[in-house]
C-alpha cells in the first residue's frame, strides 16, 4: 500500500484533514487542490498583489509534512488581530514571496514542498485565476466562492469565469495514472466541484482505470446544501461532471454529540442522511470528537484514512 498512487481532490479542511491520515499509509499522495477562494488571508493576497489564493494549498503542505516540526508550525501561524499583517498566516506570506522570487505559483509550492519536507505532492487545479458563480433555484446569481458558501435558496448550476480554464502542469497525468483517486471531505460545490469544471478535470477522473471514491460531508451546510441528502450530493457531482463518475462513497454513520447538534440546528445545519443511491456506499463512524468542546463536527483524519484503506484494500483484493 506504500507505493499506492492516491489522487486527493478538493480543497478547504477536509482536504488537508483527509491528507493528514492517509499520509501515514502512502508516499504516493498527490493533492489537486481548488484555487477559487476569495476569502480571508487569501482574498487579501489575491486583490492586492494577483497572487493565486495559497491558504488551502498552504494547509496541504502542512498537512502531508511532520505535523509537529518548526517549519510546520511557522507555516500555520497567524499574525496577531492587530497590525497591517492582521489575519495573514505566515505560510501564506511566504508563499506569496516565493512566487514573486522564484517566478511562478507551482515553482512556490514546489520550493515550499521542499521545506516542509511533505510526504507526496500538491498541485494547483489550475492556474488561472478563476472566480466562482452560482445559478440559483429562485433565478438569481451569487459572484464569489464566500458569497455563494452563504446563499438562502438552492444551488442550480455553478460555474468558473472564465469558464474551463486549462488544469496545471502535472494534474491530467495524476489523475489518468492513479490507483485511487478520492473526492472530498469538503463544502460540495465550493471545495470538490470546482475542481471538476477545470478543462480536463472530470473526464480524466471519468476515464481513469482507478477507484473512485467520493468522501461526503458529516453534516449539511446552510445554504450550500440546506436539507441535502446523500443522493442530493451525488446529484450534484454528476451533474456538474459525467454520470457514474464515482465508484464508491463513504458516509459517517456516527452519532453526533447532542450539544453540537443542537448549536448546528440553530445554523439549519444537521448531519446529511444517507438515502439509498446508485452508487455503492460504505458507512463508519467517522466523526472526530478531538475539537475543542466539540466546536465543530469534522472527520477523525485517522478513522477517515483507516476506513478508506479498508475500501481500497477490499476493491484490489
Amino acid at each position: 500500500m506504500n507505493d499506492l498512487k492516491i489522487a486527493a481532490i478538493g480543497g478547504g479542511s477536509g482536504l488537508s484533514t483527509l491528507l493528514r491520515g492517509l499520509k501515514k499509509y502512502s508516499c504516493s499522495i498527490t493533492a489537486v487542490v481548488n484555487v477559487a477562494d476569495d476569502g480571508g488571508s487569501s482574498g487579501k493576497l489575491r486583490d492586492e498583489l494577483g497572487i493565486l489564493p495559497p491558504g488551502d494549498i498552504r494547509n496541504c503542505l502542512v498537512a502531508l509534512s511532520e505535523e509537529e516540526s518548526l517549519m510546520s508550525r511557522l507555516f500555520q501561524y497567524r499574525f496577531p488581530s492587530k497590525g497591517s499583517l492582521s489575519g495573514h498566516s505566515f505560510g501564506n506570506l511566504f508563499l506569496t514571496a516565493m512566487s514573486a522570487i522564484s517566478g511562478s505559483f507551482d515553482n512556490a509550492i514546489a520550493s515550499s514542498a521542499e521545506v516542509l519536507a511533505i510526504r507526496g505532492k500538491v498541485l494547483p487545479v489550475t492556474l488561472s485565476s478563476v472566480a466562482l458563480e452560482a445559478e440559483l433555484e429562485n433565478g438569481k446569481k451569487v459572484f464569489g466562492e464566500s458569497n455563494i458558501g452563504v446563499v438562502e435558496s438552492r444551488i442550480k448550476k455553478i460555474t468558473l469565469n472564465p469558464a474551463f480554464p486549462a488544469a496545471a502542469p502535472h494534474v491530467l497525468e495524476t489523475l489518468k495514472n492513479a490507483d485511487v483517486i478520492i473526492l472530498g471531505p469538503g463544502s460540495l460545490y465550493t471545495s470538490i466541484i470546482v475542481n471538476l469544471l477545470v478543462d480536463g478535470v472530470a473526464d480524466a477522473v471519468k476515464s481513469s482505470k482507478a477507484l473512485k471514491i467520493y468522501v461526503c460531508n458529516i453534516m449539511t451546510q446552510p445554504g450550500e446544501t440546506k436539507d441535502y441528502k446523500l443522493s442530493d450530493h451525488i446529484r450534484a457531482i454528476e451533474e456538474h461532471s459525467h454520470k457514474g463518475i464515482v465508484d464508491c462513497v463513504l458516509a459517517n454513520n456516527g452519532s453526533i454529540p447532542e450539544k453540537l447538534a443542537k448549536r448546528y440546528r440553530k445554523y439549519g445545519a444537521k448531519p446529511v442522511e444517507i438515502d439509498k443511491t446508485r452508487v455503492k456506499t460504505v458507512r463508519d463512524k467517522l466523526f472526530s470528537g478531538s475539537d475543542k468542546a466539540y466546536a465543530h463536527a469534522r472527520h477523525d483524519s485517522g478513522r477517515l484514512a483507516k476506513t478508506l484503506i479498508k475500501i481500497i484494500e477490499k476493491s484490489y483484493k
